[in-house]
């Protein structure tokens, strides 16, 4: 390969012109590089630094604030426990095999992990025999420190990893096959929001090229010229991006690329046109673009369950006093029945009976949500109004959560006519069905964010779906808790809620 001008190699039995190909740039060579593979190891590193600066630190401190003599044997015995229990369980995880994309997706479960290896390591210390020689208060303490070191680290370590990716230490040469310009700009903006900053795109390849330039990437020569420049070092992966190749041409391009030491990876159109709403899984050993997955599944859903079931019979024994004195207000108050019971979209897409307190005139309401509910709505009866800012009109809807038919905390229920404008809403917002993959809830987190109350334009209702889904990809129990606790506060200074 030459810095000037070369000839494109055409594939045999097609003309090609001699083209003018503009100098390749310049690419720094290290005298040590590598792939974002390290990674693994370097974190192997880490967890053994960290339990390894725990001993002198922790017997420092426990010197200091004790000052008892210890029984080396039993610690040493405890901390190999531990240590290897820890070990262990970072491996079961493939937390070493992991690179720079996986630790960013994953992230890092090191505490949790040294919790409960202290947890281990204590248990073995008891079912050895071991207890009377046994130091509490040093073992609290290394596990302590582990913690803490272990913890710290974290900032560190990604910091050094963002350094060694930035000097291209760690770092992956990218070249793609194909000049598709809409592919590789596709591609290039989806690896761009995964922070990965060790990608290096050098530029592209094609043995029929029809353009010379993407977006400044250099056009680098046909297949033959990205063997050369894979056995130069030049290149770590070729990302072949062409749409509809056939068969018979993919494996000619794998065949003249073969020979050198260079990833070959091949992105389906799929890929790239739905990117990036999909998760790459492996069904057996057959790769398949995963679109939706279903939430909570197998312990996920009965740990969801049992948290609605528990805090759905606390707060109907709790708030039942208010929920009586409310009743009998409305049935004194005004004529019709004390519950509103309105047919709502609820999970899988299903109508369910939705109760609430009764807080319009009984001939003024609207059972399918022709009408959206508005500040000074003249349907709403005073009492009505009071409940309804107090959001104490809800309430019965804990009887739909004992019952199943709804959770303490997911997306509102809509009314089956409910609309944004002129559409329905499911018409009106994108992906509005996906809120429907999980039960509905009586707060959720787009109603603890500010988007309570009437949906007044386009804007807040695809907004409020967003945060449906990002709710649904999120969910724990803590955040459900939190947003119970933010819902809490809402009910007093949030001005939407009427």
């Amino acid at each position: 390969m030459s810095s000037g001008t070369e000839t494109v190699v055409a594939e045999p039995g097609v003309a090609e012109p001699r083209a003018t190909v503009p100098a390749r740039p310049r690419l720094v060579d290290n005298a040590v590089r590598f792939t974002s593979n390290i990674v693994g190891p370097l974190l192997f590193l880490r967890d053994i630094l960290s339990c390894a600066l725990a001993v002198p630190i922790a017997y420092f401190l426990y010197e200091l604030l004790v000052g008892q003599r210890l029984v080396i044997s039993v610690h040493l015995f405890a901390g190999t426990a531990m240590v290897g229990t820890f070990i262990l369980l970072r491996a079961s995880k493939d937390s070493y095999l992991q690179n720079l994309f996986t630790i960013s997706e994953r992230g890092d479960s090191a505490v949790f992990d040294a919790l409960l290896a202290g947890l281990v390591a204590t248990a073995l210390v008891f079912l050895a025999g071991m207890v009377d020689g046994f130091s509490r208060g040093m073992s609290s303490l290394y596990l302590v420190v582990t913690v803490i070191l272990l913890g710290a680290s974290r900032p560190i370590f990604r910091g050094i990893l963002n350094r060694l990716a930035r000097r291209e230490v760690i770092g992956q040469r990218i070249a793609f096959y194909g000049a598709d310009a809409d592919s590789i700009e596709a591609i290039r903006r989806v690896l761009g929001t995964s922070g990965l900053a060790h990608l290096r795109f050098v530029g592209f390849a094609d043995d029929r090229p029809k353009i010379r330039e993407i977006d400044a990437m250099p056009f680098l020569g046909g297949s033959e010229d990205l063997a050369g420049m894979a056995r130069k070092g030049q290149v770590d992966q070729v990302l072949i991006s062409v749409r509809n190749l056939p068969p018979e041409r993919l494996h000619e391009i794998m065949d003249r690329l073969s020979s050198v030491c260079v990833d070959i990876s091949l992105i389906p159109d799929q890929a790239v046109d739905l990117a990036p709403d999909y998760r790459v899984r492996l069904l057996g050993t057959l790769p398949v673009l995963t679109l939706w997955q279903r939430p909570w599944r197998d312990v996920s859903g009965l740990v969801k369950r049992l948290e609605d079931v528990v805090l759905s019979t606390i707060a109907l024994i709790l708030l039942s006093p208010i929920m009586l004195f409310t009743a009998l207000l409305i049935r004194l108050t005004s004529a019709g029945p004390v519950l509103f019971v309105q047919p709502r979209v609820g999970f899988n897409n299903e109508v369910i009976q939705v109760y609430k307190f009764r807080s319009m005139y009984a001939d003024l309401t609207d059972l399918v949500g022709h009408q959206t509910t508005t500040k000074s709505d003249p349907r709403i009866t005073p009492v009505g109004r009071i409940i309804r800012r107090l959001s104490i009109d809800e309430l019965p809807q804990l009887l739909n959560v004992f019952k199943g038919d709804m959770s303490m905390v997911g997306p509102r229920p809509h009314a089956t006519h409910m609309r944004v404008g002129d559409l329905y809403y499911q018409e009106a917002v994108k992906g509005y069905a996906g809120r429907h993959r999980v039960k509905p809830g009586i707060t959720g987190l787009a109603q603890v964010k500010g988007l309570r109350g009437e949906i007044r334009t386009m804007d807040r209702a695809k907004r409020r779906v967003e945060l449906d889904q990002e709710y649904i990809n999120r969910w724990s129990v803590g955040l459900d808790i939190w947003i119970l606790l933010l819902t809490v506060r809402a009910v007093f200074l949030d001005s939407d809620a009427y």
